[in-house]
């Protein structure tokens, strides 16, 4: 049996749509398609990650099923000449790239997968425009990194200066020292990945990107977003505690909360045999 099987029982198969991947957004986010099925799946990755982080999540990949696999912009060291990090200050920039990115394409309805950053990037998506996604799934994903009175974000805000200060000054040995936190588990080969990831980067796009992601806050727009969304969490996480699972949960009306036995915050890095297994549980039923 394919690992996504269950999702054939959603609703009859329909004809397969061409997809456009000669567009120029295609072209910036390097967009590749796996599979020809007529239901597309959206994936979008974290920080420090790019589309390849999710190879070994689509192994098994159902023939119903296209996966497409896209760069978020600063992602990897081949970025398009006109790239302005600057442009990229807000959340929203990223929400409404992805938007333009999938009516390029051809896209009229999907499911989507984001890690990290590209939770809440897909949230703000399917708040604007709630007809084009059938489901969301966020993967260790966050509204808002800092304490807030009540809400525990994880982080205070000099605990933010002092980490974008660190990237900037020595960016190298905070990534080697990073690494190993944010897949918290003896996983080399993930570590070594997502130390590439990075190390791939360019340092002070890093740093822009961080500073937006770290001080972002998409708390008052979560109970506008309406589409079925399940949230993929694992313990142990220092970027995501587990508070904010459950405030997603609490905040987002048609939402699912799915621990899974996996640590860290790159689970599909460190055990993609387990986001596997949930999206074979808990997508399309």
């Amino acid at each position: 049996m394919s690992i996504l099987n269950p999702f054939r029982k959603a609703r009859p198969a329909a004809e397969p749509t061409e997809l456009r991947l000669d567009g120029p957004l295609a072209e910036k986010h390097r967009v590749h398609v796996v599979g020809d099925g007529p239901d597309v799946l959206v994936f979008s990755h974290g920080l420090g990650t790019d589309q390849t982080v999710w190879h070994p999540v689509l192994e098994g990949l159902p023939e119903r099923y296209r996966a497409v696999l896209l760069d978020l912009p600063g992602a990897g060291p081949l970025l398009p000449e006109d790239f302005d990090p600057a442009a990229y200050d807000k959340l929203d920039r990223f929400a409404e790239d992805l938007l333009a990115l999938l009516r390029e394409m051809g896209i009229t309805r999907c499911r989507y997968v984001g890690h990290s950053v590209s939770g809440m990037i897909g949230a703000l998506a399917a708040i604007r425009a709630p007809d084009l996604f059938e489901q969301m799934a966020f993967l260790n994903a966050s509204p808002h990194y800092l304490n807030d009175n009540d809400y525990v974000g994880g982080l205070e805000p000099e605990d933010v200066q002092g980490l974008l200060g660190q990237m900037g000054s020595n960016y190298q040995s905070w990534v080697e020292g990073f690494a190993p936190l944010a897949v918290a588990d003896d996983m080399p080969e993930a570590i070594r990945d997502f130390t590439a990831g990075l190390l791939a980067m360019r340092p002070d796009i890093t740093v822009q990107v961080a500073r937006t992601i770290f001080l972002s806050d998409v708390r008052p727009l979560l109970s506008k977003l309406k589409v079925p969304t399940v949230l993929i969490h694992s313990h142990g996480d220092i970027v995501v505690p587990d508070a904010v699972a459950h405030y997603l949960n609490r905040a987002i009306r048609d939402s699912r909360l799915v621990w899974i036995a996996a640590r860290g915050h790159l689970p599909h890095l460190s055990a993609p045999e387990e986001i596997r297994r949930v999206l074979h549980v808990h997508l399309g039923n």
